[in-house]
Parts: C-alpha cells; sequence; structure tokens
C-alpha cells in the first residue's frame, strides 16, 4: 500500500505551495528514486488542470560531466536549459539524491566555471521569481542516502521528513497557515528594524536592514518551510560570524567556516576543513564575496542538523546567511552565480534591533 503521506505532499505541493492552474506549464524534477512521489505530482498536476514536463535527474551524470567535460563544455549554457527557465510557469524540484557527494573529489575550478556559466540561469530565475512570472518549490523525498547522511534509519528519517512538512497530520494546509500567522509576527517586528546586530559564539556581526523588504517562507517556496529572510543593504555588513554546522555547496563540506567582513565584502575567510575550496567558490565573481540573505528558522518540528540545506536552514532557533545571489523582491541587490547558505545555531545566542533585544536563545521576544 502506497504511503498516504507521499499523496499529501504531492496534494500540499500543488494545491497550497505553487497553486497549479488551469493551463500553466508545469515542469517536475527530481531523481530516479522519488519516483512514487513523481507519479502523484503528475497526476495532482493533471487533476487541477496543468501540463506536467518530467525531467529525471541522476547524480552519476554530474560525476561523469565533471570527469569527461572540457572547458569549452564547463563554460556552455544550453539554449534548451535556458528556454525552459524562461517559459515554464511553474517549477516543482524535488531533492531525492542517490548519493550525496558525487562531486566530492571535483577540482574546484572546475565547479567554479561550470557555476559561473550558469549565472545567466540565477538572473533569469531571480527576475522571473520576483515578477511573479515563475513559482516554484522545492520539496524532498526521503532516500536511504539522505537518511544515511544525517545520521538516522531510512523509517526514522522518512518520520522526520514528512513530520517537517506537516504531512503526518490529516490537514497539512490548516497547520502551514497557522505557521504562516505566526511567521507574520515575526516579519512585522523586523520590518520596523534599520540596524541588526547578531551576537553568539565567536559571532560579533553587524548589518543595515533598513528599507529592504522581509519575507515569510511559510510553504510556497520551500517545503518544509518556516523562515523569514531578507537581504541586508549590501556595503553595510560588519564584523565576524563563525557559522556552526558545515557549509555544504553543490556536495562539497566545509567546516567550521569563518568569516570577517569589512564594508560588506568577505576580506578574510577560513574553514576547520576544506578552506581551499571555501576560497576558491568565493572567487566565483565579485557578489559571491557579499551577503545576498539574511534568515531566521522557524520550523520548529525541525530540531537537528542533516546535512541538507532544505531542512537546516528552517532549524528553530538558529539563523543562515547567504553568500551570493539576493532575491530580487526582498530589495538585495547582489548579483552572483551562486546562492550559498551558511547555518548559525542561535539557541545561545542574541539580535539586537536598533540597539534593542529582539531575539533570545533562538525564539523573538513577542508579546502575545
Amino acid at each position: 500500500m502506497a504511503d498516504p503521506r507521499v499523496s499529501r505532499l504531492a496534494e500540499l505541493l500543488t494545491s497550497y505551495s505553487v497553486e497549479v492552474r488551469d493551463g500553466d506549464e508545469v515542469l517536475i524534477r527530481a531523481g530516479v528514486e522519488a519516483l512514487p512521489l513523481i507519479r502523484e505530482l503528475y497526476k495532482h498536476v493533471l487533476i487541477r488542470g496543468g501540463n506536467p514536463f518530467v525531467v529525471i535527474v541522476d547524480d552519476a551524470l554530474d560525476e561523469i560531466f565533471y570527469r569527461y567535460a572540457g572547458e569549452k563544455q564547463l563554460k556552455h549554457l544550453s539554449p534548451i536549459e535556458k528556454f525552459v527557465q524562461e517559459k515554464v510557469d511553474v517549477m516543482i524540484s524535488i531533492l531525492s539524491r542517490s548519493h550525496t557527494k558525487p562531486l566530492v573529489n571535483v577540482d574546484p575550478e572546475k565547479l567554479r566555471l561550470r557555476q559561473a556559466s550558469r549565472r545567466e540561469l540565477t538572473e533569469i530565475f531571480m527576475r522571473r521569481h520576483a515578477s511573479g512570472e515563475l513559482r516554484w518549490v522545492v520539496s524532498i523525498y526521503p532516500t536511504n542516502a539522505l537518511a544515511q547522511e544525517a545520521g538516522m534509519g531510512p523509517i526514522e528519517y522518512e518520520d522526520f521528513a514528512y513530520k517537517a512538512c506537516m504531512v503526518d497530520v490529516e490537514d497539512p494546509v490548516k497547520e502551514w497557515r497557522r505557521q504562516a500567522e505566526e511567521q507574520k509576527k515575526v516579519v512585522e517586528v523586523l520590518s520596523k528594524i534599520d540596524e541588526l546586530r547578531i551576537v553568539s559564539n565567536d559571532t560579533n556581526l553587524f548589518m543595515k536592514v533598513g528599507g529592504r523588504k522581509w519575507i515569510s517562507d511559510d510553504g510556497h517556496n520551500n517545503m518544509p518551510a518556516g523562515e523569514v529572510f531578507s537581504a541586508p543593504i549590501e556595503d553595510s555588513v560588519e564584523g565576524t560570524v563563525k557559522f556552526t554546522y558545515p557549509a555544504i555547496w553543490r556536495g562539497i563540506e566545509v567546516e567550521g567556516v569563518k568569516l570577517k567582513f569589512s564594508r560588506g565584502e568577505v576580506v578574510e575567510a577560513h574553514a576547520e576543513k576544506g578552506e581551499e575550496k571555501l576560497k576558491h567558490i568565493l572567487r566565483t565573481d565579485d557578489g559571491a564575496k557579499r551577503l545576498g540573505e539574511i534568515a531566521f528558522g522557524l520550523n520548529y518540528r525541525i530540531d537537528r542538523h542533516t546535512r541538507q540545506i532544505l531542512f537546516d536552514e528552517k532549524i528553530g532557533g538558529t539563523m543562515h546567511m547567504a553568500l551570493g545571489a539576493a532575491y530580487p523582491d526582498t530589495g538585495g541587490l547582489n548579483k552572483s552565480a551562486i546562492h550559498w547558505d551558511m547555518i548559525l545555531d542561535m539557541r545561545e545566542g542574541r539580535v539586537y534591533g536598533d540597539g534593542d533585544l529582539i531575539y533570545e536563545n533562538g525564539r523573538f521576544k513577542i508579546k502575545s
């Protein structure tokens, strides 16, 4: 018998997250291990009058590409991929890896060249998202590889993932609407603030956010969701931050990342493991050295680090910051081929807004 949580997830994604409409061109991108969810998504898109188009991805193909592609191919941008990015109405991406680190031994310079070649795709995506032309969501299908990476058994990981998405209950939409109301209160607080100071272990970071828009991710772009995010004023970031958990970029893992900012730019970058890879990625382009996102994790159903950013950036009681491209709808101006999230555990930290304590030990100080 099929797991009812898979069907609930497909219905949640198509009816709530991206709200598939009659006539929509809908891209479903997922790995082969996610076939049970792909089939349910395909069905629900059709039921809602959309036109589904499925792209199956495979981790081994990425490894083959970097092993055999020459410089010309690394720099090539597929006109077909660009056409799809420009034309689809809805994009549903399902993380469903069969191997979590297929690129672990790839030359960082090859990764940098490839990522730089895809900057135009990132800019098209950001522009269409900001204008409302493109509705998109990233979700997950539990695989044995993801479970192993998270340090859980397969069944334990399934329960964890579906609980985080709230499809372990009969009416997930009702639960996400309740979460949305809680996050709305946080947005109201942050929207009145001009300056933030973030203080935690080995971290003392200042930035200006006045005039930028705070956005609540309540399940319409990520599932699981549970964060509010914005973009700092590009040249305002000053100080030092040491991230708690490994920073993972396309399967490359860098541990103990510590960054020093001056006038908004990274001027020192260190890591306990993978420092050269960190510095290579920072050289992708000028925008890679600046923060494009600042965010608070508010999904308290997610209570542990899993090495999967879709979960980890939402951990209740954390913050994350992304090097690289800003989301234009926040008012952020930073452009880059990368958007690399790094997570800071704030369960022993404090955040000050215009000098007042607004957040302590992983919770906002909001009066009911």
